[in-house]
């Protein structure tokens, strides 16, 4: 092996590049447990899409795009390693092999569209967003990965490289990125039938938190893998994404119980995730104490943005702005406040005597990716929805996606049915007294019925 290269850091990646995976199928989890039971598989369907397009897309083009050298101006990398040629096996990043780097970001460009995909729930067209998700990560997702994540001495991408921008693992190029983007489609494909009418709530919260824990699982190797080693800054990076993420839970379900009157599971569940979000940028600058402020803040903030959308009459089906645009927003700008300058990087915060120029960094890195992603986005699904249409007729929306473009249904809910109607259990013999204990049966038996019934009308 090459001098420099260590196997202890190359494991860590890879392990790490495998917990980032397994993230997408826990958005999808977190996801299809949040939507109507008729929308389950498609919203299932949509992440693991992202998986197979952005994987191809990343070895044909968008790791160079990405992370090859810098093609003028820190804007986007060269076309030099297309199809990944060009890189050798003994190539190096620090003291991982190149190809370990390599296989750990296309992780981060895997889920980055895949969270879009929960702003405009019920309503898209499979072949649509197949084709959004291929558009949306060449000309965004990989042109602002180069901004904050290339390095190369002051040579590299323009935001995080040539100005200073603090995103340890993804706070703009990710969370803010996907979120903005979120925020565009829905204004394009407008609101889903019944928005503020009916109630379109989640059908399985057993599986929003099921979702959520593998989130939570994964996002150490999103966070600590970011620091590219097994060291210091990645074990930091790691208490940081827990502490934070707790705390977010802990500042949602106070703002729920003050606002609303209950603590919610599902509450629980989207606070964990706002702590994830708002810490991803900060993990690698800030101190544990820091990470649990930046946690309160974003747990007790996104749970008050989320009703957002009722106010401006947007309808962001899975509350991708008010979690991914707005988590990410806030855990970008307190790095400004609460970054050591001791612990991965040597700026300081306001807080720790660094006045006020590090936030103002911080700042533009916000606004650049929110607007970039914005009107690029929303140039994208206008120009879809105009040619092949975005979304879905009126008939397969109140019917269900799931059905009209996947052929399945995630539960049978007909099995369910016919057992009530074929006991193959034989009824006992009425008893001496009369009527008087049959009765309760017959109306136990009816209450199951018509509970029955009711799940298959919600269903549908």
């Amino acid at each position: 092996m090459p001098d420099g290269f260590s196997a202890g850091d190359t494991a860590f990646v890879l392990v790490s590049a495998a917990l980032v995976m397994v993230m997408t199928p826990g958005l999808a989890f977190f996801y299809g447990g949040m939507v109507r039971a008729k929308s389950t598989l498609n919203m299932l369907a949509m992440s693991f899409l992202s998986l197979g397009i952005v994987s191809v897309l990343w070895v044909l083009y968008g790791y160079s795009l990405s992370f090859g050298p810098d093609a003028g101006a820190g804007l986007i990398g060269n076309l030099d390693f297309l199809g990944m040629q060009g890189i050798g096996l003994n190539d190096l990043a620090g003291t991982i092999p190149v190809t370990a780097f390599s296989a750990f970001q296309l992780m981060f460009a895997v889920i980055t569209p895949a969270l879009i995909s929960g702003a405009v729930a019920d309503r898209a067209k499979f072949t649509a967003w197949g084709l959004f998700v291929a558009l949306w990560v060449t000309v965004v997702y990989f042109p602002v990965a180069h901004w904050v994540f290339f390095f190369d001495g002051g040579n590299g991408g323009w935001l995080g490289d040539r100005n200073g921008v603090i995103d340890f693992a993804g706070g703009t190029a990710v969370h803010i990125n996907a979120g903005v983007a979120g925020l565009a489609l829905c204004l394009v494909l407008g609101r889903r039938i019944g928005f503020r009418k009916d109630p379109m709530r989640p059908h399985s919260l057993p599986l929003v938190m099921l979702g959520s824990g593998l989130l939570w699982f994964g996002w150490f190797g999103f966070n600590a893998g970011s620091a590219l080693a097994a060291n210091g800054v990645a074990a930091m990076a790691l208490i940081n994404t827990q502490v934070a993420t707790g705390a977010a839970l802990i500042g949602w379900l106070i703002y729920e119980k003050l606002r609303h009157g209950a603590f919610t599971t599902l509450g629980a569940a989207s606070g964990a995730v706002a702590g994830l979000v708002a810490i991803t940028p900060a993990c690698g600058s800030v101190s544990p104490l820091g990470a649990v402020a930046i946690g309160l803040v974003a747990g007790a903030a996104c749970a008050a943005a989320i009703s957002l959308k009722y106010r401006f009459g947007f309808d962001d089906s899975l509350d991708v702005v008010g979690v991914h645009a707005v988590g990410g927003a806030i855990g970008s700008l307190l790095v400004g406040l609460f970054a050591t300058g001791t612990v991965g990087q040597t700026a300081k915060g306001l807080f720790y005597g660094g006045g006020f120029e590090q936030l103002g960094k911080q700042a533009m890195g916000v606004a650049v990716v929110a607007v970039y992603s914005f009107v690029l986005s929303w140039l994208l699904a206008k120009a879809i929805d105009a040619t092949i249409g975005f979304r879905v007729s009126e008939e397969v929306e109140v019917a269900g996606i799931d059905q009209a473009e996947h052929a399945e249904s995630a539960y049978d809910f007909s099995a369910l049915g016919s057992g009530l109607g074929r006991s193959s259990v034989a009824p006992a013999p009425a008893p001496a007294a009369g009527p008087a204990t049959a009765a309760p049966v017959t109306a136990a038996a009816a209450a199951v019925a018509k509970s029955t019934e009711k799940t298959e009308v919600d269903a549908r």
